[in-house]
């Protein structure tokens, strides 16, 4: 089943979903039972400036989970000098 994008007329929601050629999924928001289907970018043609998107939206999703990943360790260590000295 191929997987396609789709945005709610009513409600403006996007959403991608795993459907059947020609099905259409209700908006997973407000129910509306014809969403709009759009041009996958997954079944686009990769540019120059489409891998650089990717490339771009990949490396701050990174950045934002390395933060996460550092406050963590932080408070850990933290945590732990305070319960062990």
């Amino acid at each position: 089943m191929p997987l396609y994008d789709f945005k709610c007329g009513k409600c403006g929601k996007r959403f991608e979903e795993l459907v059947r050629l020609g099905e259409i999924p209700p908006c997973p928001k407000c129910g509306n039972s014809k969403p709009e289907q759009l041009f996958s970018a997954s079944a686009g043609v990769s540019t120059d400036t489409t891998r650089g998107k990717a490339l771009g939206q990949a490396r701050r999703a990174a950045g934002a989970v390395k933060k996460e990943k550092d406050h963590a360790q932080r408070e850990y260590e933290r945590n732990y000098f305070k319960d062990h000295s």
